[in-house]
């Protein structure tokens, strides 16, 4: 197996999806040299990390991280990659190497199941698949959670958030999910999973409609985070221990 996975990389050698240098036999997706120029975030040191406070006043949120700055040029062309250039298999190493990271910070701790956000029908039939689905697994492989995948539905095929701002944001993201199986959540808390954020606008709609099912709690996990401003008309400065959760180690 060896020699024909050798035979195999000398005649179609796996190249860094960043830099494009052949990569050796025991890197996988990236090179070293680009992994260890990834723009790490640190949101596992933090009691209340810069994602988690982009929902203070919005929803309830037990704790929250992101994995990468969105705004270097290696994270951009990452998820370009993820989301329009048919490469999940970046979604789930990420992930991964961000489950291994998070581990021993407790951030898992007393959560039951994995719910990646969902897409429309459509848009994941144009894509060919969901990113947060492949987050998901590369989370789940590492910390041996559960994944939901059916619980919450995408019903409204809303246009992209990419060119929105502020109001125009969180009113191209109301009433778009549904709730379909809250007696599988009742009781649970739950890991909500996307791979980029910038006003968390559609994370705390899906979160909100989570949130009908009784006594959950939310978590949420994304690869990236970018340098915006949290949601519009939030009303707390800082967070009520007692509705927005608790600091990162338990």
């Amino acid at each position: 197996m060896t020699l024909l996975h050798d035979l195999c990389d000398f005649l179609l050698p796996r190249r860094c999806l960043i830099c494009h240098q052949r990569l050796n036999p025991e890197e996988h997706i990236l090179c070293a040299a680009c992994h260890v120029e990834l723009p790490l975030t640190d949101h596992h040191l933090a009691a209340h990390s810069p994602l988690e406070r982009r929902f203070w006043g919005q929803i309830p949120v037990v704790r929250a991280a992101s994995m990468l700055h969105h705004d270097g040029e290696k994270t951009r062309r990452l998820i370009h990659l993820l989301k329009y250039h048919q490469h999940p298999e970046v979604a789930t190493h990420l992930a991964a190497l961000y489950a291994r990271q998070l581990k021993d910070s407790g951030f898992f701790l007393s959560i039951d199941c994995i719910i990646p956000l969902p897409l429309h029908w459509r848009r994941q039939l144009r894509r060919g698949y969901n990113q947060s689905h492949y987050i998901a697994r590369g989370i789940a492989r590492e910390v041996h959670l559960p994944i939901y995948r059916n619980v919450v539905r995408r019903v409204v095929n809303n246009p992209s958030q990419t060119t929105l701002s502020g109001k125009d944001r969180i009113d191209n993201v109301q009433d778009i999910f549904r709730l379909t199986h809250p007696q599988k959540i009742q009781g649970k808390h739950l890991l909500l999973i996307d791979d980029v954020t910038t006003t968390g606008a559609t994370l705390a709609s899906c979160a909100r409609e989570l949130s009908k099912a009784p006594q959950v709690r939310i978590s949420i996990l994304t690869l990236s985070i970018a340098s915006q401003t949290p949601l519009p008309n939030s009303p707390n400065a800082t967070p009520d221990p007692s509705v927005f959760g608790v600091p990162l180690v338990e």
